[in-house]
C-alpha cells in the first residue's frame, strides 16, 4: 500500500464479460494495491469515503448492470443472484485484481459477502458497510424500492435535514441532469432489488461460514433500513469478524459519521 495521494476524477473502463453478452462500466482512481469496491441500491457516486480509499489504494468501482446510464437493458441478462456472484468472480480475473481489498455497502455489501463465501481465496480482506442480506422475524429490514421520496431520506440518514444528507440528495441545477440523476437513482434500486427480495429467500446466512478473509462490519447505530443489531449478527456468523457500530449515524455511516468511519476502515485494513 503506497502514501501516495490521489486527487482529480476516476478513469472509466468498460469491461467485456461472458464472451461480451455482459458489459460493465468500472470508475477506477489511486495508486497501490487493489480494492474493489460495490455499491449499495441507490446506486454509484463518487463520494468522499471513495476519494479517501483512492488515496490509498486502486479504487476498482463497477457500476451495477442495469444501473448505467444508456444501458438499462444490461439487467435483463443476468437471471440469479449466482450468476451475478459468477459476473462479479470473472470482473476480477479480468481486471487482474490480485488478492483485493473488497468494501461493499447495502446491497454491495450483501455482494461482497456473497464473493467471499463462494471465492474464499479471492479478497485479502473483506469491509461490509450496512450489508444487507439476513433476515430476522424480529428485526424486519426495510425496502428501499417500496419507499417513497419522503421515506427514502428517512431510510438512507439519521438526519434528513442535515448537511450531509441534504448534499447527497439534492439533484443537480440543471433539470435534464437532475431527471437523470434520479432515474439512474429509480433503476439502480430496481435492478439491485431483482436480486434482494426476498432476503429471507436468498441464502446468505448458510454460506457465511465459508468467509476466511478477515472482515470488519461497520453500521450506524440509527440505521432505519436495517437494525444495527444486524452488526452482531453478521459478526456471530463470519469466523474472527468483528464489528463496529458508530454513534449518530444512520444506514450510510461511512457519510454520517465519515472521520469515524474511515479511521475504524484504515485501522482494520492497516
Amino acid at each position: 500500500m503506497t502514501t501516495d495521494s490521489f486527487s482529480g476524477e476516476p478513469r472509466e473502463e468498460s469491461v467485456e464479460l461472458w464472451d461480451g453478452r455482459l458489459t460493465l462500466r468500472v470508475k477506477v482512481a489511486g495508486r497501490g494495491a487493489p480494492l474493489l469496491y460495490l455499491h449499495g441500491s441507490t446506486g454509484l457516486v463518487w463520494d468522499p469515503f471513495l476519494a479517501h480509499l483512492a488515496e490509498q489504494y486502486t479504487v476498482y468501482a463497477p457500476e451495477f448492470p442495469g444501473t448505467t446510464a444508456g444501458e438499462p437493458d444490461a439487467i435483463h441478462v443476468i437471471d440469479d443472484l449466482s450468476d451475478v456472484v459468477l459476473a462479479y468472480e470473472e470482473l476480477c480475473r479480468r481486471l487482474g485484481l490480485v488478492d483485493p481489498v473488497i468494501v461493499g455497502h447495502d446491497f454491495g455489501g450483501m455482494l461482497a459477502a456473497e464473493l467471499a463465501a463462494h471465492f474464499p481465496a479471492l479478497p485479502s480482506r473483506l469491509v461490509l458497510i450496512a450489508p444487507l442480506g439476513l433476515w430476522r422475524e424480529d428485526l424486519p429490514v426495510g425496502s428501499l424500492a417500496a419507499a417513497s421520496a419522503e421515506e427514502l431520506a428517512g431510510l438512507l440518514f439519521l438526519d434528513p435535514a442535515g448537511e450531509v444528507a441534504q448534499a447527497a440528495l439534492t439533484p443537480p441545477a440543471d433539470p435534464a441532469v437532475a431527471v437523470e440523476v434520479i432515474g439512474g437513482m429509480v433503476w439502480s434500486i430496481g435492478s439491485t432489488a431483482k436480486f434482494l427480495w426476498p432476503i429471507p429467500d436468498r441464502g446468505l446466512r448458510s454460506r457465511l461460514h465459508r468467509v476466511t478473509a478477515a472482515t470488519l462490519i461497520v453500521w450506524g447505530s440509527g440505521d432505519r433500513l436495517m437494525s444495527a443489531e444486524y452488526a452482531e449478527e453478521f459478526a456471530g456468523l463470519v469466523t474472527g469478524s468483528r464489528a463496529v457500530v458508530l454513534d449518530a449515524a444512520g444506514h450510510l455511516p461511512q457519510l454520517e459519521q465519515f472521520k469515524e468511519a474511515t479511521v475504524a476502515v484504515d485501522e482494520f485494513l492497516r
